[in-house]
């Protein structure tokens, strides 16, 4: 389990070392987070769809996830596949303070919060090294570290990991994958950036097929063998996730929003998001707005 560290914003940061799932255990994932994560995988196989792009899951892969970022993640656990990773995530404005005595590790800290990134992944990072030991050091320390100094001490975490992984990045190798696998690859990244391009409007599978020059069997077969779940399901979901962000930074009604995120029928957008956040529009921003 992570280890709970504090609160930001009424959310907690979290940090863990090495958790792992076995047995099917979170086949799929589809979410994001109010702060950054930091995904280290040490075991795993599978795909991940992060801004309209897939890349192969694989031990040694670290990611970096933006605030509201969603990402999929689809694992494979056959052959007694395991998945394990290492992991924190944190409200990047809590600690940019102590970046600033640095000024390129602050730059690069920016660029990882507010920038855009060419890809969120980077491959090759294995254990055995410095970074290891960096996690392996917070995994023992945090359970026993006084309230008062632990926002420090994260924080020096942090501005050791992010100069190694500025490192990474400036040294960063991407890994080729059979041609096969890109043109699969790239066919349902053409399937994401459609959905991302019309998603507030009605949905009609023969109208992507037609946009994209394929059957509709052969996008509704693609697309679920690419990513664990339906074009319908992951349509439904990044509505939810659309009326999350409206329903936190804006006073927009929740009927408007409903219609903002292509659901013309308010009471279906009520019953479809308590399905997907378990608590109805209503109560989420009411929950919100009294942290």
């Amino acid at each position: 389990m992570p280890y709970v560290v504090g609160n930001y914003s009424g959310e907690t940061v979290q940090f863990a070392y090495k958790r792992k799932s076995v047995n099917y255990e979170h086949k799929e994932t589809f979410h994001s987070h109010l702060g950054i994560e930091l995904l280290w995988i040490h075991q795993g196989k599978g795909t991940m769809i992060v801004n309209n792009n897939s890349y192969p899951i694989k031990p040694g892969m670290f990611c970096m996830f933006q605030p509201f970022q969603l990402h999929h993640l689809t694992l494979d656990y056959s052959d007694h596949q395991s998945f394990e990773r290492s992991l924190i995530i944190f409200e990047p404005t809590m600690f940019e303070s102590y970046f600033q005595k640095w000024p390129v590790l602050h730059s690069f800290f920016q660029f990882i919060h507010l920038g855009k990134l060419p890809f969120p992944c980077i491959y090759g990072v294995e254990d055995g090294d410095d970074l290891e030991q960096l996690f392996v050091s917070m995994q023992k320390r945090l359970p026993v570290l006084p309230e008062k100094d632990r926002t420090e001490e994260i924080s020096l975490f942090l501005v050791i990991l992010f100069r190694k992984l500025k490192q990474l990045w400036d040294n960063r190798k991407l890994m080729d994958t059979d041609m096969e696998s890109r043109r699969k690859n790239h066919q349902v990244e053409h399937i994401l950036s459609w959905i991302e391009a019309n998603y507030t409007a009605p949905y009609s599978l023969e109208e992507m097929a037609q946009a994209l020059h394929l059957s509709p069997y052969h996008i509704a077969h693609l697309f679920k063998a690419a990513t664990g779940i339906t074009i319908s399901d992951y349509i439904a979901t990044r509505r939810i996730h659309q009326a999350v962000q409206l329903l936190t930074t804006t006073h927009k009604p929740v009927s408007l929003i409903a219609e903002e995120i292509g659901l013309m029928n308010g009471s279906y957008f009520c019953r479809l998001f308590k399905t997907h956040m378990g608590t109805t529009p209503y109560q989420y921003r009411k929950k919100w707005i009294g942290r």
